[in-house]
């Protein structure tokens, strides 16, 4: 393998690592040209992106010559001048587009009017979306699963047909030569640094999984269908992924967790259907954050963009979901029709016994809410949570109501199975175990605009050196998405004789993304992170590492700084009857 030197966004040899350009030989005759973002601390509705993030693209040359993906629309300048160093541009035959999100076609444009003669290779649907903002003739080549593309030079191209990972337009490519699959978003994760390959697993895993969770988990029969057309395929030595590192070093163990995360997702015994309309306002970015929270309490998703979706499919899907959510389409424009006679599938097909979330998409066109709203409880079906409404960009606030409006709708959807489970346990273990007494502690934390709270007693001292606590954190709490590596926050520590105030503030059922902090007094801590002022005291901490239990994330933290306010006070302690619920 061969790297270039990496150039910065002045166009200069530099270490200044911001946005920069690497290019390296990945296989026979194939270059990988990855975009580094370095500096990247949001993608989606992700939050905090602790490592930056990648745009891949790649150069296949045989005979003839195909480009997969481009890259986003800031490395314009970057990734042409790299591009053209690399080949002459009209020596380009094939410009294969995976999918037609903007992070990874953002240039097709450009490279359109540096080469108005290629053709460009994709999904029926993408050749539709490409269409809408292309605005030019272009040459097309329309592919589904078992097509092939013949470059010459024994790098013969298969495609599979992937949708919903993540966009209903994905294809993944196969070269028969190299044995290379690119995958674009699939097995991909948000994270930036020098290195092609996945060679430290340690270093990646956490971003692995936390990037399956928000972009695939959603989708987990889409990511089992395209299991088993990529098991069709001969031996697999590589993925080329869309985003971070390639896969190569732990190719199986990873995609085997792929296989293991989805397995588990399907057979949830729950489902709720997401219903949005892509590329229009901010209606997949809600719908994202909507589904990121359903998935949360244990309940399946299955996604579907009403841009493109056939009757039939919406019909099957809505008569085996127990819930439903609507991003609300556009009155007019390209694909107003198929959205609107949709819903209408959607309408006839519903039952008393599903519940229902309405979100409007922000693109200053939407149908209003409340007609639907209407016809949905006039057929009886439980409001899960408000409708959304969007009159203004959303925000870190906008994805954090959408987050916890998903987990309100998981928790209403599972509560009968949540109340077997506290029954599920032999008596005397249960109460065995209710022996086990904790503390009384409430975190809290901030980020930005954004903020949470949430009564605990899973908390123990965990190390000396350095001083460090662990934290049991349930996997369907609106805090855990504060509470990821490198995230910050403050433990309060109730006091014996006076919590029962602040017990049943932090224990009554919030709104989504409603304030936390109503009517208690508090102060900020060094971290930034709400210090109650009632508690007897307070820890500064700082996320190290978290650990799957399960259902619980056992999140372990060093300790930056502390107080107390009454040296001769004890600690609100917490018994328990039982030990198998709170």
């Amino acid at each position: 393998m061969v790297a270039l030197t990496d150039r910065t966004s002045t166009g200069q040899p530099s270490r200044q690592k911001r946005l920069t350009i690497q290019t390296a030989d990945i296989a026979t005759h194939t270059t990988a040209i990855r975009s580094l973002d370095w500096d990247r601390d949001r993608f989606d509705i992700e939050f905090a992106l602790e490592n930056g993030t990648t745009y891949n693209s790649f150069l296949i040359r045989g005979e003839k010559v195909a480009l997969v993906d481009t890259s986003h629309e800031k490395f314009r300048e970057l990734y042409l001048d790299i591009l053209t160093g690399l080949i002459n541009p009209e020596d380009i035959d094939y410009l294969i587009i995976s999918h037609t999100e903007p992070d990874h076609s953002g240039l097709v444009q450009d490279v359109l009017a540096l080469n108005p003669e290629i053709t460009i290779v994709a999904a029926k649907v993408a050749i539709q979306f490409l269409e809408g903002f292309v605005h030019q003739p272009f040459k097309r080549q329309q592919v589904k699963s078992g097509d092939r593309l013949d470059l010459g030079n024994g790098h013969t191209l298969e495609f599979v047909t992937a949708p919903n990972l993540h966009w209903p337009d994905t294809i993944f490519t196969f070269d028969h030569k190299t044995q290379v699959l690119y995958t674009c978003d699939a097995f991909g994760m948000h994270f930036c640094n020098d290195h092609t390959y996945d060679e430290d697993l340690e270093l990646i895993e956490e971003e692995f999984h936390y990037y399956y969770d928000c972009l695939m988990g959603p989708n987990a029969r889409s990511v089992l269908s395209a299991l088993k057309r990529m098991g069709e395929l001969p031996n697999i030595t590589q993925i080329a992924t869309g985003h971070g590192p390639l896969l190569r070093y732990h190719l199986k163990d990873l995609v085997d967790r792929y296989r293991e995360w989805s397995q588990a997702q399907a057979k949830a015994v729950t489902t709720v259907g997401v219903f949005y309309v892509g590329d229009y306002g901010y209606s997949d970015l809600l719908a994202q954050a909507i589904a990121n929270g359903i998935t949360k309490t244990g309940v399946m998703v299955e996604t579907m963009d009403l841009r493109t979706s056939d009757p039939q499919d919406v019909r099957e899907l809505v008569e085996n979901v127990n819930g439903i959510v609507i991003g609300m389409p556009p009155l007019s424009g390209e694909f107003a029709a198929n959205a609107s006679a949709a819903l209408g599938t959607i309408l006839a097909a519903t039952n008393a016994k599903q519940s229902v979330g309405l979100f409007e998409a922000g693109g200053g066109n939407d149908e209003s809410v409340y007609p639907l709203r209407n016809r949905f409880q006039e057929i009886g079906l439980t409001e899960a949570f408000s409708p959304i409404q969007i009159k203004e960009p959303p925000s870190d606030v906008t994805y954090q109501l959408c987050d916890e409006a998903g987990i309100d709708l998981g928790q209403w959807l599972t509560r009968d199975r949540t109340v077997k489970q506290m029954k599920s346990l032999d008596g005397e273990l249960d109460k065995a175990l209710g022996r086990l007494s904790g503390g009384l502690y409430i975190i809290t934390a901030q980020k930005g605009d954004i903020s949470s709270a949430m009564l605990a007693s899973w908390v123990s001292q965990a190390s000396f050196e350095p001083l460090g606590l662990t934290i049991a954190v349930a996997k369907d709490r609106a805090i855990e998405s504060f509470m990821r590596v490198g995230d910050r926050f403050v433990l309060n520590v109730l006091e014996e004789d006076n919590y029962q105030a602040l017990m049943r503030h932090f224990l009554k059922r919030f709104a989504p993304a409603a304030d936390r902090f109503a009517d208690v007094k508090t102060y900020s801590a060094a971290n930034g992170s709400p210090i109650l002022a009632d508690a007897l005291a307070y820890i500064e901490c700082e996320v190290v590492t978290r650990m799957d239990c399960t259902d619980h994330w056992i999140v372990y933290s060093t300790v930056t700084a502390g107080r107390v306010s009454k040296a001769d006070a004890l600690t609100a302690v917490h018994h328990r009857k039982v030990g198998n619920h709170y």
